[in-house]
């Protein structure tokens, strides 16, 4: 397997491939342009790297694409000179439809879009798969599997991608944003500041596990905490009264619209 950009993002998915045995050190290559850069990188892996994309294409069954998306083009057109059509290539690039890929590597082109968000940093990842008729079951079945060791996986048409940058790519700044201000909240009414964030991160942790792991409707589970004149109807009153639900709702979609944008300006 070869790597094109080891960041953040790269680099836990090389980090969960190696964990979990998908594959072994030798059999990856990562690429960077710079020398020095490379062979930081090769140290803190322990794998191999090349500055050269032609020997990084020659030698790989799948090609995992990590760079950031307004670099991409110049990646494309090096890749398209070496890469073979029975290679898979798997694309974590934001706002990088597969058609674009399709345009600069060719139709015959087996391409995996994947839209990670930042939890896949601590294995706690939502990340959606789309992917082109070229694609076989295997193939989709190996990406599902490098995935999901970062997190939770789902298969969705590509058509919803912007929305899943609403909901999953965005919306970790969302929920950081809760946290800090629950915090503060909590500050406010006296609590020492680095209990008031852990309290605050467990607490939302805790709920996010009780809607994934009991499949009971939010709402509800918001009801059952609810009792009658408590706190916490008192506290829901109040964040109803200040349109708690529309802003995130306006979040999801101004996100969701942005992206739209960014995919027309990349495409």
């Amino acid at each position: 397997m070869s790597i094109i950009g080891v960041g953040n993002m790269g680099g836990s998915i090389l980090k969960g491939i190696l964990e979990n045995n998908i594959y072994a050190r030798e059999d990856i290559e990562i690429y960077h342009p710079k020398g020095e850069r490379l062979e930081n990188l090769e140290k803190k892996y322990h794998v191999s790297g090349t500055t050269s994309i032609e020997e990084l294409a020659k030698n790989a069954s799948v090609i995992l694409l990590a760079v950031k998306p307004q670099v991409m083009s110049e990646v494309a057109d090096e890749l398209k000179k070496f890469y073979s059509k029975n290679q898979l290539i798997i694309s974590i690039a934001a706002g990088i439809t597969i058609d674009f890929l399709e345009k600069n590597l060719g139709k015959d082109a087996k391409v995996v879009r994947v839209m990670p968000n930042t939890p896949l940093l601590v294995g706690e990842g939502v990340s959606t798969i789309s992917l082109n008729k070229n694609v076989e079951r295997e193939e989709l079945a190996f990406v599902k599997g490098i995935f999901s060791t970062l997190g939770m996986v789902e298969i969705v048409d590509e058509k919803l991608i912007d929305a899943v940058v609403g909901v999953c790519g965005s919306s970790p700044a969302y929920v950081y944003m809760f946290i800090e201000a629950m915090a503060d909240g909590a500050v406010c009414c006296g609590m020492k500041r680095d209990l008031a964030y852990k309290m605050a991160a467990q607490s939302v942790l805790g709920a996010s596990k009780m809607v994934l792991e009991t499949n009971i409707h939010p709402a509800k589970l918001k009801d059952m905490v609810c009792s009658p004149k408590g706190t916490t109807i008192e506290a829901v009153r109040s964040l109803e009264k200040n349109n708690f639900r529309s802003s995130v709702m306006e979040a999801v979609i101004s996100a969701c619209k942005k992206s739209e944008e960014m995919s027309g300006e990349n495409n």
